[in-house]
């Protein structure tokens, strides 16, 4: 039977993350960060590439499972013939930085319950066996630079490179397992009790969560979005994450499998607002301290991508010992499209530093020398052609949502001026700003379609219009931008969902189909409130959030017709685009309101 990708949960730390089944299973785990080597790589090529098993020894009559409310902590509830009991997944906060810790504990409900743990540590994606030892405490699993060790009072053997245990758990009981990775050269891990830190985790996580801000019906699924984008900002520099994992297939079987263990430059405004709507000023600041961080250096050099610590060299390769999900092969780690050029994040980095101010974060004192610098750079720049928001791997183009986010980037820097006094060539920079929206309302809007189309000399759509009334190009209520929205639900959506544009249509350097886009789906609903059509706007939110898995997460594409999950996951784009869809369709919250103003 297939896994499907929304029959698994997110665990994590704000430094890595698992991936666990409904049937107990964690099979997907980077240690000690997002972009390691797995540990556990089930996802992509089967359990003999290793995987960690907690579960009845029979299989369950019932399951079900939660996270605790306000929190990461998930439970997962196994009835069976002689009882229940509860699975609890975690992983603490780090005692410090040379250590990870990932927590199991199994508590009897009712009854008797015989369970099974079944573990094989695989490091490099699969292709490492670790030298596994049996200790006091339980074992350790060494390979190279990496130890993991695992506490329990479990029995366990070794049995064909795989380690086995059986247990029987009754009412009242718990029995517990504690991972710990440290690099092999230190000293003895810090063993933390691990009731102790499930309570301290609770503690943490619900406080955190109780900063939240936001207000009104969709309380609920806000909330796990921003405890998803708190799971995969990696905490020591500010980076979010746009997914956890590598080479989730946008098609089954295809080769659209990219890794998206990355911090992109297009999600920063969107980040942003979701983090200011909820109230958290703290991950907003830290994220915009990233980006100056990031973005720092030469600004032809300015790359759409980087690692979480802000790392540039993010080289792609393929794993060819990986069969990948599904068989989608290949499996790839790192990604080409850092290379390329893409001009709209020129304007997002703008707008992100822009919003920060609007919204009454501390100016840097850096970030205005550094935008000059960049902006000198686009005055010549905008006019190349590029690979647009969607990474084409086809020829580039002169992609219309490029040349509008170029539009931004001048915009802004013009709104720094007359609002802060700051120094600069206003004047040409409102000249450029006029001369690059009459060069798109020339060239980038079909009059036979009554639609902007995705680039020049085109008649192809493209979901990113959907976001020029959202940016302030045009008022929400021009023709061309109502021509534009109504063009999308026309020719883009599938089963009330849309695609980011039509792949068979276009030369994207890639064979095959994709599904549904999520966050262009949100994207549509954002522009539908825009244009004065807010109840079809509400019904496709709610549309989406129907969408969700049972515990509140989405991943980057969805499959109309075969109803599953597609792509990387869980998606932190979609995540955000569902926050922000949320207070843009609360009077008086919206970011597209503020962020067109």
């Amino acid at each position: 039977m297939s896994r499907l990708i929304e029959d698994y949960g997110l665990i994590g730390n704000a430094r890595t993350a698992a991936l666990v089944h409904r049937d107990g299973s964690i099979d997907w785990l980077c240690l000690p960060r997002f972009d390691s080597p797995a540990c556990f790589a089930a996802l992509l090529g089967g359990v003999e590439n290793g995987r960690w098993i907690v579960a009845p020894a029979e299989p369950p009559v019932r399951m079900s499972r939660r996270y605790l409310p306000g929190t990461a902590i998930l439970e997962t509830r196994f009835e069976t013939a002689g009882g229940a009991v509860t699975l609890t997944d975690f992983m603490p906060q780090p005692p410090d930085e040379h250590q990870i810790d990932l927590v199991r504990l199994v508590r009897g409900e009712t009854g008797s319950v015989k369970m099974r743990t079944e573990i094989l540590f695989r490091f490099d994606y699969g292709r490492t066996v670790p030298w596994v030892r049996r200790r006091t405490y339980g074992l350790s699993a060494i390979v190279g630079p990496d130890e993991v060790l695992l506490r329990t009072d479990v029995p366990l053997r070794g049995e064909d490179f795989t380690t086995r245990g059986n247990f029987v758990v009754g009412a009242g009981e718990t029995v517990a397992f504690v991972m710990s990775w440290r690099q092999s050269h230190r000293a003895n891990v810090i063993y933390r009790e691990p009731e102790d830190l499930l309570r301290i985790s609770e503690n943490l996580q619900r406080v955190w969560t109780s900063r939240c801000t936001t207000e009104g019906p969709w309380y609920e699924p806000v909330t796990r979005s921003l405890i998803t984008l708190k799971l995969l900002t990696y905490f020591p520099t500010g980076g979010i994450l746009a997914a956890p994992t590598t080479s989730l297939p946008e098609t089954i079987g295809g080769m659209r499998n990219w890794d998206y263990r990355a911090c992109w430059i297009r999600d920063a405004t969107f980040s942003l607002y979701a983090f200011i709507s909820g109230g958290y000023l703290e991950e907003a600041r830290a994220w915009r301290e990233w980006l100056l961080r990031a973005a720092a250096g030469r600004p032809e050099e300015l790359q759409i991508m980087y690692g979480p610590a802000g790392e540039r060299h993010l080289e792609e390769r393929e794993i060819p010992w990986l069969a990948g999900y599904e068989d989608s092969r290949p499996v790839r780690t790192g990604n080409e499209a850092h290379r390329q050029l893409q001009l709209d994040v020129y304007g997002e980095l703008m707008d992100v530093l822009y919003a920060a101010e609007t919204f009454r974060l501390e100016p840097s004192s850096d970030a205005w020398g550094m935008q000059r610098v960049l902006l000198d750079f686009l005055e010549s720049a905008w006019m190349k052609p590029d690979a647009g928001l969607w990474e084409v791997r086809g020829p580039v183009r002169h992609f219309t949502h490029s040349k509008v986010m170029a539009w931004v980037a001048f915009d802004r820097a013009v709104k720094f001026v007359e609002r802060s006094s700051l120094p600069g060539p206003v004047e040409r920079w409102r000249a450029l700003r006029d001369r690059i929206c009459d060069e798109v309302c020339a060239r980038g809007f079909s009059q036979a379609r009554n639609a902007f189309v995705q680039s020049y000399g085109s008649d192809d759509l493209d979901a990113a219009l959907l976001l020029l009334p959202q940016v302030g190009f045009l008022p929400a209520t021009d023709p061309r931008i109502v021509g534009t929205v109504e063009a999308v639900q026309r020719e883009l959506m599938v089963d009330g969902l849309v695609l980011r544009y039509r792949p068979q249509r276009i030369n994207d350097g890639l064979p095959g189909e994709e599904g549904a886009f999520l966050a262009c789906s949100f994207w549509l609903a954002d522009a539908l409130a825009m244009i004065g059509r807010y109840e079809e706007a509400k019904a496709m939110f709610e549309r989406l959030l129907a969408l969700r898995n049972d515990l509140g997460l989405l991943a980057e594409e969805y499959d109309p017709r075969a109803k599953r999950f597609l792509g990387n996951f869980p998606q932190a784009f979609s995540h955000v685009a569902l926050i922000n869809t949320a207070n843009n369709l609360m009077p008086g919250r919206g970011p597209s309101e503020r962020r067109a103003g």
